[in-house]
């Protein structure tokens, strides 16, 4: 987790869009589970929300899905950030479709309107959750997506502790429990059809900075044209503006970790866990 986030996301738009290993390699492995569940599902529409969670430049995660012609919807309870969103967005050359919303218990889309559904590491902000998932099972058609941070994790124990008040004053962790968003889609005629975890790189979810731990053990990390300095400009952007076509190939190298590690160990290892949820007596997974 990256708690200084919730006061800090602004640096990312004004100052440098930089935010490192850790967040470049979650970028990659997410994007390549929602490609997947476009490719199971057929997804031609695609609704975020919310969309602010911890990590770095917010707002761009559902932009692989845009570049592949999905038509994208996202919704947000800060209006400067969506002004912001949408900059983001022209620089990469895609349809910034974004929606503001005072809160998350009342969307303004019909039945039925998107194929997928899906938020990562945003359901704290959510101050009725189980009002915001009636909204999200009413608007979506075929698959809802969730990623959690892994409540039992390291680094979420570690930033739990330190940062507790903050914490406590602005998260719901109820609403990151993988056992009660299950519950609760249940009950809503939606059924659990996948879960496992994500965001597993050989790296701990601490606040030291990635390249610096790797650097401890003697790891090598990202480096740009073969030099020996980090790159200054480490960021997704920089591949989705044609100026970095090698990021997520440098990102991959690292999945390895993630690859070959028992799920026992990633109980207490990985960053998050996702859950993947179908309309109940329907099942993608199994027809596909």
């Amino acid at each position: 987790m990256a708690i200084p986030i919730l006061k800090t996301w602004r640096t990312y738009f004004e100052e440098s869009p930089h935010e490192g290993l850790g967040s470049s390699y979650e970028r990659v492995v997410l994007n390549s589970r929602l490609e997947l569940l476009q490719k199971r599902y057929g997804v031609s529409t695609c609704l975020e929300v919310p969309i602010f969670g911890f990590t770095g430049l917010s707002g761009i995660n559902s932009l692989c899905l845009a570049r592949s012609g999905v038509r994208v919807t996202l919704v947000d309870d800060h209006q400067e950030r969506l002004c912001l969103i949408k900059g983001v967005w022209q620089e990469a050359g895609e349809k910034f479709n974004g929606v503001y919303a005072k809160d998350f218990t009342s969307l303004p889309f019909a039945d039925k309107s998107f194929d997928l559904s899906w938020n990562f590491s945003a359901l704290w902000f959510v101050s009725d959750i189980q009002a915001f998932l009636q909204e999200l099972a009413r608007v979506t058609q075929k698959v809802i997506f969730f990623g959690v941070p892994n409540r039992w994790g390291l680094g979420f124990f570690l930033d739990k502790y330190v940062s507790a008040p903050e914490l406590q004053g602005e998260l719901k962790e109820q609403n990151i429990s993988p056992r009660t968003l299950t519950k609760n889609m249940g009950s809503l005629g939606w059924h659990l059809v996948e879960r496992g975890y994500i965001d597993v790189p050989p790296w701990p979810d601490i606040g030291m900075k990635k390249e610096d731990f790797l650097k401890v053990f003697g790891l090598r990390f990202p480096m740009r044209h073969g030099t020996k300095k980090v790159d200054t400009s480490l960021t997704i952007m920089n591949y989705y503006k044609g100026v970095d076509p090698n990021f997520p190939a440098r990102m991959w190298r690292y999945y390895w970790f993630e690859k070959r590690m028992p799920n026992i160990l990633k109980t207490f290892w990985a960053h998050h866990r996702f859950l993947t949820f179908e309309p109940s007596g329907v099942s993608a997974i199994a027809n596909r």
